[in-house]
């Protein structure tokens, strides 16, 4: 779960190797929270299509890499913020 510390918006407790993940009737689901803005907040839950623990917990740590490899992406391509002086 090297990948999840590594982003600054997922929180993880490392004691919690399920973190994320939820089981719903025998299958696997991925579940997070996203705040599209300050004031909102959407709760995220996507299938990984799998009832094993150990397929699961590679999926959620394969989309936590996806997502912080297009993060990164974003960061490099962005305009660099010009200092305003008051």
């Amino acid at each position: 779960m090297n990948t999840l510390a590594t982003l600054p918006g997922i929180r993880v407790r490392a004691e919690n190797e399920n973190h994320h993940l939820w089981n719903n009737h025998g299958t696997w689901f991925l579940h997070y929270t996203v705040h599209p803005t300050p004031f909102t907040k959407e709760r995220i839950r996507r299938s990984l299509g799998t009832k094993d623990v150990l397929v699961a917990r590679e999926r959620r740590d394969a989309f936590f890499a996806q997502l912080a490899s297009e993060a990164a992406k974003a960061a490099a391509t962005a305009p660099a913020r010009k200092a305003v002086a008051a």
